[in-house]
């Protein structure tokens, strides 16, 4: 069993003497200084922008040789971290970790509270996330103790994981698909052996959000859905809402907002996004969607009832900015929006009501028959849509997708 010396490193990591030494003798030389004071499995806190540094890093070393692995934005994992600005941190709590061996970085770990989740499921759960390791154990052990630690410290019962800040980041450890090429920051990629890391440890698995992909200009919708969307239209109790431009999606982006954060209400990780949340996630998600793919349905009362967010993938790009958002990454961003052959669909959504009386069916349709109208999108990708929504994977089914990637999130009582 490593031995962890969490609060001995950390009293020195923060100690006034290293505090200079790091600014002194700079990035390269502590790291060197480090390695020489310890060869054993070392977790510390990461409390400043050094330590930031080295968790933000660490992913892109693991996977810089990867050719399935879309590095995310390195702004957004700072964002995580932030506990100002991030609107997660208005309600709830989160601290980062990182693992020390023979003076390198080989892991890291968050750990979370989401104090809204717990009230409104009644349950003490702790999540973790941003978990990467090299393969050994004895690391991942460290890292996964500092989070139950962590967890018992603040009376929690359980942990989950990884579950992130917020509902568009990736949920689970993948455990199939791996010659897959990971959807942009929708979801999470990781090596196969994390499984085996976490299952050793004891986690036991909670639930599988499973990705679907098909293809939209060779795809025929089956005469089931075919009928489905006739008996919807002649009804006329629901409508497909189509956009112009960016423009007529912020006009109607509250009502979107409330639809989004009453689609899910059913959903296993449902919990009521405060207003600064719904912020941060649809605005961010609206600025990259495509107008004349977005898709809403309307009740008579021109209330929306469904909708589904369609993005231009651009993880060819983000693979080639290494996580960069300088001048010329947007400008290749901007490129890849254009250009890919691409879609994927991610926050496909229903209310609870109108679920199995067409909805879905009439949406799916409106949205594979615009995206045949533009020849350039040959393949798209359904993420993450989690077992427990019935409806849903029913959906998909019918449909008859091909599921091609799974990502396993799991549970440890503690």
């Amino acid at each position: 069993m490593a031995l962890i010396l969490s609060v001995h490193l950390e009293n020195f990591w923060n100690s006034r003497e290293f505090v200079s030494c790091k600014r002194k003798i700079g990035y390269n030389m502590y790291i060197s200084f480090l390695s020489k004071w310890s060869d054993m499995i070392d977790i510390i806190q990461v409390k400043d922008k050094t330590s930031q540094k080295l968790f933000v890093e660490f992913q892109f070393q693991l996977y810089q040789d990867n050719p399935q692995f879309t590095p995310p934005f390195k702004s957004d994992i700072y964002a995580m971290m932030n506990k100002k600005k991030h609107p997660f941190y208005d309600h709830s709590e989160s601290d980062h970790f990182l693992a020390f061996k023979d003076g390198k970085v080989v892991g890291k770990i968050a750990a979370l509270e989401n104090k809204p989740f717990n009230k409104y499921h009644q349950v003490k759960d702790s999540e973790f996330y941003l978990f990467d390791c090299i393969d050994d154990q004895e690391v991942a052990d460290a890292l996964l103790t500092t989070v139950k630690d962590w967890a018992k410290a603040r009376g929690l019962t359980r942990i989950v994981g990884p579950k992130g800040y917020g509902p568009l980041d990736g949920y689970g450890i993948q455990v199939e698909g791996f010659e897959h090429r990971q959807m942009m920051n929708m979801m999470n990629y990781n090596y196969p052996y994390y499984q085996r890391l976490v299952e050793n440890y004891g986690f036991v698995k909670e639930v599988d959000f499973v990705s679907s992909y098909l293809a939209p200009q060779e795809y025929v919708l089956p005469e089931k859905i075919k009928r489905a969307v006739e008996i919807v239209k002649k009804r006329g109790s629901m409508r497909v809402m189509n956009f112009r431009d960016k423009k007529h999606i912020m006009e109607w982006r509250y009502k979107i907002k409330d639809a989004y954060n009453r689609a899910f209400v059913n959903n296993w990780e449902y919990y009521p996004l405060s207003d600064r949340e719904l912020e941060y996630a649809v605005d961010n998600a609206i600025q990259v969607v495509i107008p004349e793919l977005l898709q809403i349905i309307l009740n008579k009362d021109d209330d929306i009832v469904g909708f589904v967010l369609p993005f231009p993938d651009a993880s060819a790009a983000m693979q080639k900015n290494k996580g960069k958002l300088g001048p010329i990454e947007i400008i290749r961003l901007l490129r890849e929006l254009k250009t890919t052959q691409w879609l994927d669909f991610n926050g496909i959504g229903i209310l609870p009501e109108y679920q199995g009386m067409g909805g879905n069916a009439l949406l799916i349709d409106a949205l594979l028959t615009a995206a045949q109208q533009n020849k350039r999108f040959i393949h798209a990708e359904l993420t993450q849509v989690a077992e427990t929504a019935v409806q849903m994977r029913k959906d998909l089914d019918n449909l008859g997708v091909k599921y091609y990637k799974n990502h396993r999130v799991y549970k440890l009582d503690i």
